[in-house]
């Protein structure tokens, strides 16, 4: 069945490519390839090491469907499907897949693609086949937003950790294939709701649990060998054509038999196999008073035996019903105690549970859910108790001699910044290579014990984007706490936007959106990618830093369980955020949620437009908070038009403009609930970088602003 799928898949492929041929779609003369998928296809050949393989493909090329990519087949100007299976590539997939909106199928199997599978996968996807590769990490849960997805395949890789409950939106999807991996856990609820599959493999996994969720799907080849299943075979799944299940701890016999007592429907008398006819009782089932027949009816022992057996069986009911009830109020109570539930009645605690299931979720401390196992195992003690295993870091581990003789014992010239758990210095090894090193204060730290520091790195080192600053290595040796990560050797955004001098100069308008449009996309990452939701609490333009090209890296990333509980202690110089970037919720109550940072976020994007820090003393006092002073302006164009940065010299587009504003008013509205979700935001930002076109601003006679712009910007916000 899966080949048949995967037969189906490369027809369609090649009906579109006769299509394509028929109707003069996409041909090598005059082809112009979209801008958005030859920025995808540039990224993705360069992070696969620029292969000789890929005949055609430039990392410089403007035109791949006219150029003749090999592997890529294109209608008219969009890409449409990458036939790229078994070229021996290496490398990674990039980062910039989601710009090829109209790919159909992306096959990439049977190479030596390493690393884990990039977040954001090209959206519209009907078929993705990442089978026979070194392919590490999990499964990304942007997969739950790709509808459109009929075969799946990533079998024969590395993967690892919870399957992830993602599919309850993936009714198209025919044929899943996850075998030969390291998925563990048990299978996600969601399957449950996959009506057109007929095709699953979860063979040599790891897999625990039932096959429960399986019952009343339409398979016709299901493999579940080889795992940890257990419990009994549902007899639902005897029927299935193709059905392999050996290599479990599936328990001996028939299915679990039905509960001790089921009520009898109305009409019928316990025992009795034949539905009542209407108008009458069944004669089976009664006393015959006028025949005295005794097949036909029930002795006086009969009825006392039938009697007693009922009560018996109902007190067993009754017993089973408590002990469920008792059980599952113990996992209640634990589950309130993991989520952290406030004290109060039955509703508040549903409510606050459902507020943190969320994308407003209060702050995660990285730790892992039941769901996905990414670093804890709980393993059941003799006495009751319950014991932590924690799996491997994958940062690399330094002594504090090594970072000393980096650091040239952590001297005052290599210190390059302070933030508020400690100092960073610039580190050179003796391969040449350049890191920046956080020596803790230990003062600051909130966890003391090295295992819960160590739990801290291995969740932070999972944190993969390319606009997050990657946790490289730590030390946890003699009393020592250091953090080790990649240097970003140009300038924070605060620096860059407030200190005047040739770096200033060159952040243009189109850069600043860049920049406001990186920084979204690590916190859409951090909030709705990550399972559970991280939240940065500390997002400031002082944490944003630009590499050469003026792309934004945010750090700090997966801090917040490192920090020092002070939230409503306003007058540290340690406290989690900074004045000027604090949401009113937080000043108010010390509470910090996803929200909080879609807040700071519209803080550095109106610092991006003014020019103007956050807090400035030296101003008037009526322009000396920034929020305060900007918002009543976002929506008077004229107004607007002064508060832009003065360095920009007028080189910005109106409409741009004023679409940039109105992202930060919604951002920095008082209530947390009505500001946007982050995945928004980067929508918004995304259309008004397609949009944007560089003009000068030109005097005019009647207001003394005008401004020139492109017909094609017309549009709402959001």
């Amino acid at each position: 069945m899966e080949k048949a799928v995967a037969s189906s898949s490369m027809f369609l492929t090649r009906l579109l490519v006769i299509w394509a041929v028929i109707f003069g779609f996409g041909g090598p003369v005059d082809a112009a390839t979209d801008p958005n998928d030859v920025q995808g296809l540039q990224v993705l050949y360069t992070s696969l090491n620029s292969p000789s393989q890929l005949t055609g493909w430039k990392s410089s090329g403007v035109d791949p469907c006219g150029e003749l990519w090999k592997g890529v087949i294109c209608l008219g100007s969009s890409v449409v499907s990458l036939q790229l299976s078994g070229l021996g590539l290496s490398g990674t997939m990039g980062y910039l897949l989601n710009n090829l909106v109209s790919l159909k199928t992306l096959d990439l199997s049977g190479n030596s693609i390493h690393d884990s599978i990039p977040y954001q996968l090209p959206p519209n996807l009907t078929s993705l086949n990442l089978a026979n590769n070194n392919i590490s990490g999990n499964l990304p849960y942007s997969l739950s937003s790709m509808t459109s997805l009929n075969y799946l395949n990533v079998s024969r890789n590395i993967l690892f950790q919870g399957i992830g409950d993602m599919f309850i939106n993936h009714s198209a999807l025919a044929s899943l294939d996850i075998s030969f991996n390291n998925f563990s856990g048990d299978l996600p609820p969601s399957f449950s709701t996959l009506t057109n599959i007929s095709t699953l493999l979860v063979q040599n996994n790891k897999l625990t649990g039932s096959l429960n969720v399986l019952v009343g799907l339409p398979l016709i080849d299901l493999n579940v060998a080889n795992n940890n299943f257990s419990g009994w075979i549902p007899q639902e799944l005897n029927s299935i054509t193709t059905f392999v299940y050996d290599g479990n701890v599936f328990a001996n016999g028939p299915a679990p038999p039905p509960p001790p007592y089921t009520p009898p429907p109305p009409g019928r008398l316990p025992g009795s196999n034949r539905p009542p006819q209407s108008g009458h009782t069944p004669q089976s089932n009664v006393p015959n008073a006028q025949n005295g027949n005794k097949k036909n009816g029930l002795t006086t022992g009969s009825i006392l035996g039938l009697v007693l057996g009922s009560l018996s069986a109902a007190i067993l009911l009754i017993l089973a019903l408590v002990f469920c009830l008792r059980r599952r109020s113990k996992k209640e109570i634990a589950a309130r105690t993991s989520v952290g539930s406030l004290p109060g009645n039955d509703k508040v605690n549903t409510d606050m549970q459902e507020h943190r299931a969320k994308p407003t979720a209060t702050v995660s401390d990285l730790k892992p859910t039941a769901v996905e196992n990414m670093t804890v195992e709980r393993l059941q003690g003799k006495n009751g108790s319950v014991k932590r295993v924690k799996s491997p870091i994958t940062a690399t581990s330094f002594t504090v001699a090594t970072l000393q003789t980096a650091t040239n014992s952590f001297s005052q010239e290599n210190l390059i910044g302070e933030g508020s758990l400690g100092r960073v210095y610039r580190a050179e090894f003796p391969n040449g290579k350049i890191m920046a090193i956080k020596k803790i204060d230990s003062a600051a730290l909130s966890l003391q014990e090295e295992d819960n520091f160590l739990e801290a790195i291995s969740n932070m080192s999972r944190l993969r984007h390319p606009n997050i600053v990657a946790l490289a290595g730590y030390c946890a040796e003699h009393g020592q706490r250091l953090l080790v990560h990649d240097y970003i050797g140009n300038a924070n955004l605060h620096d860059t936007l407030h200190y005047a001098d040739e770096r200033s100069k060159m952040l243009t308008w189109n850069a600043r959106v860049r920049v406001a449009l990186g920084t979204a996309r690590a916190l859409e990452y951090l909030h709705e990618v990550c399972l559970p939701s991280v939240v940065h609490r500390n997002l400031k333009s002082a944490n944003i830093l630009l590499d050469d090209e003026f792309n934004p890296h945010l750090s700090d990333c997966g801090l917040a369980s490192l920090t020092p509980n002070t939230e409503r202690q306003v007058s540290s110089t340690h406290m989690i955020g900074s004045f000027g970037y604090s949401s009113p919720e937080f000043a108010l109550s010390g509470i910090y949620t996803v929200k909080s940072d879609v807040y700071s976020f519209g803080v550095v994007m109106l610092e991006l437009l003014t020019g103007r820090k956050p807090l400035d003393s030296s101003r008037a006092r009526s322009e000396q908070s920034l929020v305060r002073w900007a918002t009543p302006q976002l929506h008077d164009i004229d107004a607007l038009a002064k508060m832009v940065d003065p360095v920009l010299n007028g080189m910005y587009p109106a409409k741009s403009l004023s679409r940039f504003a109105d992202i930060i008013a919604l951002c920095v509205q008082p209530e947390p609930e009505f500001r946007p979700p982050m995945s928004e935001v980067v929508q918004a930002l995304v259309r008004l970088m397609q949009r944007a076109v560089i003009v000068k601003r030109q005097p005019s006679e009647d207001s003394g602003f005008a401004f020139k712009n492109s017909d094609h910007e017309a549009g709402d916000l959001l």
